[in-house]
């Protein structure tokens, strides 16, 4: 099992949800957050139009989903293809366990 984090610059969420649905991709979580990457944030006019703010973060989307090692390379093509701009990170996952039922490996996903 592997987990992907995708970290999007652009709210493209539910394009990579429902496409991921297609897969049969079942759960995935979705965090709104505050960063800063490459690219500075759009700028922000206050008071009325008359000053201009620079926020040093700007608002990202994350994505995290651990599905099994042989989706892996659907996963990052339905990301690359539905999402505009960001990063995606793929991490090992040693050991899942369902806290309900017990059961472990492949079958809590």
């Amino acid at each position: 099992m592997i987990k992907i984090q995708a970290f999007l610059g652009e709210n493209d969420v539910m394009d990579i949800s429902e496409a991921l649905k297609e897969l049969e991709i079942g759960g995935l979580t979705v965090n709104k957050v505050r960063g800063r990457g490459k690219r500075p944030p759009p700028e922000i006019h206050a008071s009325k139009g008359s000053a201009i703010f620079q926020p040093q973060f700007s608002q990202k989307y994350v994505i995290e989903l651990v599905v099994p090692e042989s989706k892996e390379e659907q996963v990052i093509n339905i990301i690359k293809d539905k999402g505009t701009i960001g990063k995606i990170f793929v991490s090992p996952i040693l050991r899942a366990v369902d806290i309900a039922s017990g059961d472990e490996g492949e079958s809590t996903i």
